[in-house]
């Protein structure tokens, strides 16, 4: 762990004990299971986000664009990555063992990554890389953004705990919020936990809170993004704009702002198409762009 974040973590420590819940972060789970009314909750969200058509579909094609804060660059330099990671082409295979592949793109050049459940491979350049920190940092992504773009459906399935907490209000909106431990968590991490903030009024996901132990200088830090601007493609409730901020070890620092500007569904894209240094085949062209 990097000497400034020790110190921002130390920082943090002070914020709580004289903020108080300002920082709050997760909870640790009173359960030992899932809890039959928090999966009613989720059941609902995933339905009004659009499950029957979800469940149809079976690669996802998408892009984005966004900006970086410049302290947290400083601070988490190999998990930012920002002279790689402005702008990305994304591919997911889903079933039951999801691919995501990544074609980043910035001022310094290009990065691929590739995620598998068992192995994660980044291309700097089309050179490999075989850095720990890396990797590490790069299965943490490409896991996070599987996970903010599909909202409540990665949820369906993998939690070891599942409960309904006291309701929160996002933005001006009441929500439900569900707290779940999935093990492993996103990244390399063993165990995350993870609180979905889910407004009561139309079931979409607005905000979600997670711990980020799959990285040794992140531990110990717990983040959040929240959602915006949801469309409706190919049957589905997209958010199409996102804001991170930090949490812990100091309250809501603002992270990252990004946004999506193109998705299509079942082009059925191969693992061969996008295990190379670059897509090809089906995999090949770019999202397709969202209509004004």
């Amino acid at each position: 762990m990097n000497t400034i974040w020790k110190c921002l973590l130390l920082l943090g420590f002070a914020f709580v004990v004289l903020g108080g819940c300002a920082s709050r972060g997760i909870p640790p789970a009173s359960v030992t299971r899932e809890q039959s009314e928090a999966r009613a909750v989720l059941m609902k969200s995933a339905e009004a986000h659009g499950l029957q058509a979800w469940q149809q579909i079976r690669d996802i094609n998408v892009s984005y664009a966004g900006e970086w804060r410049s302290l947290v660059g400083r601070l988490q330099p190999t998990l930012i990555d920002g002279g790689y990671r402005q702008a990305s082409e994304e591919r997911l295979i889903l079933g039951g063992q999801p691919i995501i592949a990544q074609q980043h793109r910035g001022p310094v050049g290009n990065k691929q990554v590739l995620r598998s459940v068992q192995d994660v491979q980044v291309r700097y350049d089309r050179a490999p890389s075989t850095d720990r920190d890396v990797l590490a940092a790069a299965a943490l992504v490409a896991d996070g953004y599987r996970m903010f773009l599909t909202g409540p459906f990665l949820f369906m399935t993998g939690n070891e705990r599942l409960e309904r907490l006291e309701p929160e209000t996002v933005e001006g909106r009441s929500c439900d919020v569900l707290l779940a431990v999935r093990r492993p968590g996103h990244g390399l991490s063993a165990e995350d936990r993870y609180l979905l903030f889910i407004d009561q009024e139309n079931g979409l996901v607005r905000r979600l809170r997670f711990s980020l132990d799959g990285l040794a200088s992140t531990q110990g830090a717990i983040a959040e993004v929240d959602f915006f601007d949801h469309r409706e493609i190919a049957g589905v409730l997209w958010p199409t704009r996102f804001f991170e901020r930090l949490r812990k070890p100091i309250p809501n620092l603002p992270v990252h702002d990004w946004r999506l500007l193109g998705l299509d569904v079942n082009r059925g894209i191969t693992a061969a198409e996008i295990s190379g240094p670059e897509f090809s085949g089906k995999a090949s062209p770019p999202a397709r762009r969202l209509e004004n």
